[in-house]
């Protein structure tokens, strides 16, 4: 081999990057100890960004494209290196190249549960996971705070460096959106959609990338979350209480006039009936100055007159239905009352009024 041949086969003269991969993010190229030669073509591949280094320090940045590297072409790496009369002789550099192209499908899991502040059930513990995809969008900051010197930087090294930090910027989303619990148990594709510029900002700037799509598949919540959102469900099933408590005494009749057989017990069941209702008007129709019963609420002297109050449970008897009932009616508004702290309270003209409806 003679000497040209030699010293040929010690300079880089044609640099490019072939990826046949699907899970390389960035790849160092592989110098062998050569240097890089004055002129050499510089090839980058659509959905390729180069950046060299020198010494630890970001140097001239290429994106798809053929160049040759000259003084002209590489104006950050020339002053790092100190030429003032321009590039004359082979350099020695670090280059990377970045893969920023979209990878999709990346999973994402809570691998403990996430504290929400719920305007419904107070703090509440929820577990949840996903998809993401994303690319890179600034190769520096990428390459600084992800990647580091990895000279081959894969999608599952990602997923194990990046997994916890997606999740935390996840949860700090989703304290900010103060999405109700409810909502996030049925609208995953609205969430993951209303999600992404609250997220994006935050991993653009920190990691030097984008997330494109950001889905939510699941989100769980403790079994007595579950069984409050079910009992909710029920009651929007229900809708007018009152309707309902009527058709639950008309069905409760028909039973037991079954029971008692043919129609002497369906006029039993009546007659049951009719006592009961009669019974609840004369308690509802009590002068205004008795006492109420022991465990009651004391009745309230207004300045016009005495007004005697009820709690729900009161309320409920008087119904003979359950707290949870007379609870989620007031809350809706159909009965009219009072709640002071946790605490409600209905007079006996709003019970009579919500009657008559």
């Amino acid at each position: 081999m003679g000497l040209i041949d030699y010293l040929k086969t010690q300079f880089l003269e044609i640099i490019e990057w072939q990826d046949d991969s699907r899970d390389t993010i960035s790849f160092r190229y592989p110098d062998q100890d050569k240097e890089i030669k004055n002129g050499a073509q510089l090839i980058v591949r659509e959905s390729q960004t180069a950046q060299f280094i020198y010494l630890g320090q970001f140097g001239d940045t290429f994106g798809p494209g053929k160049y040759s590297l000259t003084t002209d072409n590489i104006p950050i790496l020339s002053t790092l290196k100190g030429w003032k009369y321009g590039l004359h002789s082979p350099f020695k550099a670090d280059l990377y190249y970045v893969n920023t192209r979209l990878f999709t499908g990346n999973k994402w899991g809570t691998a403990n549960p996430i504290m929400l502040r719920d305007a419904d059930f107070g703090i509440v513990r929820a577990r949840a996971y996903g998809i993401f995809d994303f690319k890179v969008t600034d190769v520096k900051v990428f390459l600084k705070e992800v990647a580091g010197t990895d000279a081959h930087f894969r999608l599952d090294e990602f997923s194990d460096t990046m997994r916890a930090r997606i999740v935390s910027v996840f949860t700090d989303a989703l304290a900010a959106a103060k999405v109700p619990v409810l909502d996030l148990a049925s609208r995953y594709t609205e969430l993951g959609a209303a999600l992404l510029p609250i997220i994006n900002p935050q991993v653009t700037t920190k990691y030097g990338i984008e997330i494109s799509s950001f889905v939510v598949e699941n989100v769980s919540v403790p079994p007595e979350v579950e069984a409050a959102i079910d009992k909710r469900s029920s009651m929007a099933a229900i809708g007018n209480l009152n309707d309902y408590v009527k058709f639950q005494m008309a069905e409760s009749l028909t039973k037991e006039g079954g029971a008692a057989g043919g129609m002497a017990g369906t006029a039993a069941g009546l007659g049951a009936g009719l006592s009961m209702g009669q019974q609840i008007m004369a308690a509802m129709n009590q002068p205004q100055g008795t006492p109420p019963a022991a465990g009651g609420v004391p009745p309230v002297n207004s300045g016009a007159g005495t007004i005697e109050l009820l709690g729900a449970a009161d309320v409920a008897k008087i119904l003979g239905v359950s707290e949870a009932d007379v609870l989620a009616t007031l809350e809706k508004g159909d009965i009219k009352g009072k709640k002071i702290g946790s605490t409600w309270r209905v007079t006996k003209a709003a019970l009579n009024e919500f009657l008559k409806s």
